[in-house]
């Protein structure tokens, strides 16, 4: 085997030791990613999967479970590649392309469901994570804006919305705020995580505005505190 060869190896094996992969087939596509796209970029994409995990993670794209991280580095290598490279690298898909459902014929679907009779929701909640804009702290209540416009990667099949600005408002009660506060303010590159409820309030600016009403509130950074402590505390 050549110095080459065994240099590739040594990455394939330093990819695969880090994924948790040890069957043949994704060895062979690591191998291949190398092969189509390089050593740095194959590295890059394994960098790009770890800060992901240790972060929010990646869902399936059925949006029901956590992605494993071969998962989540498979994923981003697709996403990263051309149909051409995807074909080298995972083989040709033997599927019939679908024809994807637009933005703009959802809009025609959207206003028939309406007319047939509604479905019954039991419980809604939301996940918002993002820089908080300038607070207003009153009594009991901190109120602030997010805002956000590049949709995320969806499930296929799904329209993809414009890009167009979405405004939330977002309650938080000050008990919550206190625990984050700090870590907010000290850390530029930390985000606040939120669940809540939303709720479409009519009565804000000109055609109204979706507000999200806080029901957990933490931050990335004080979640990888925390699992952290759980890893230190089961050894």
């Amino acid at each position: 085997m050549s110095d080459e060869n065994v240099v590739q190896e040594e990455v394939v094996q330093k990819i695969a030791t880090t994924l948790g992969e040890t069957s043949e087939t994704p060895l062979a596509e690591i191998r291949r990613v190398i092969e189509v796209h390089g050593e740095e970029k194959a590295l890059s994409i394994l960098d790009e999967t770890c800060k992901i995990e240790v972060g929010d993670g990646m869902l399936t794209d059925d949006g029901k479970k956590r992605r494993t991280l071969g998962g989540i580095y498979f994923k981003l290598v697709k996403n990263q590649s051309t149909p051409k490279e995807r074909g080298k690298i995972f083989g040709p898909s033997s599927r019939i392309p679908l024809k994807y459902f637009t933005w703009e014929e959802s809009k025609e679907l959207s206003n028939e469901a309406l007319k047939l009779p509604k479905g019954e929701v039991t419980e809604v909640k939301v996940n918002i994570i993002g820089r908080p804009g300038r607070v207003i702290e009153k009594s009991t209540v901190v109120i602030t804006s997010m805002q956000n416009s590049q949709p995320p990667n969806l499930p296929k099949g799904l329209p993809v919305p414009t890009s167009d600005p979405t405004t939330y408002i977002v309650y938080i009660a000050m008990k919550q705020w206190s625990k984050v506060k700090d870590s907010i303010e000290k850390n530029p590159d930390d985000k606040l995580i939120v669940d809540g409820y939303p709720a479409f309030d009519k009565r804000i600016g000109k055609n109204g505005a979706m507000t999200i009403f806080a029901q957990s509130v933490t931050t990335q950074k004080l979640q990888q505190t925390h699992r952290e402590t759980q890893r230190t505390k089961k050894r």
